[in-house]
Parts: structure tokens; sequence; C-alpha cells
């Protein structure tokens, strides 16, 4: 009736061992799927800060070694000025 092989117990575990594992296990072949999904999107977040980080490094090298460089960026930035300057902000318009 049946063919020799799926008489066999080791087939037949082995068959059982392969579907508990690619449908049933925790750490299935979907599961595993996602997982590397994530993985290789938090690999690009960290890039993306590594990036980030080595930018803003270079830019506090600049401003600690430079002081023009330190009080554009700060009247820039926190909008500090000399005494008797007026400080006019101009916003572009995004068309």
């Amino acid at each position: 009736m049946f063919p020799k092989i799926f008489k066999n117990i080791y087939f037949l575990t082995g068959v059982f061992f392969i579907l508990w594992m690619v449908f049933f296990d925790g750490n299935n072949i979907v599961n595993q799927f996602k997982l590397n999904q994530k993985v290789v999107e938090l690999e690009e977040q960290k890039t993306y800060y590594e990036e980030g980080i080595v930018t803003l490094d270079n830019d506090m090298e600049e401003l600690s070694t430079s002081a023009k460089k330190l009080e554009k960026f700060v009247r820039e930035k926190y909008l500090f000025k000399k005494k008797g300057e007026d400080i006019y902000l101009i916003e572009e318009e995004n068309k």
C-alpha cells in the first residue's frame, strides 16, 4: 500500500521535524525573515547615526578651534548680538 520509505521511522521523524521547524516552531521561517529584515533596518539606522556622529564631531572640532566660526554659529543658532545691533529674521516661503 505505502512505499517502503514511508514506513521508515527515521524518514517519518525527519519529515515531522522539518515540518515542525518550518511551520510550528517559535523560530519558524516566517519569523526568521522578519527578524532578518529588522536586522537590516537597524544596521541602516546604525550607519545613519554613525555618520551623524562623525559630522557633529567635525563641527565641534571646528567650533573649538575657530573663534569666527563659533561666533557665527552662536549668532545664527541662538540669535546672539553685539550691542547696538539689530537682528532681522527673514523667513523664506515654501512654494
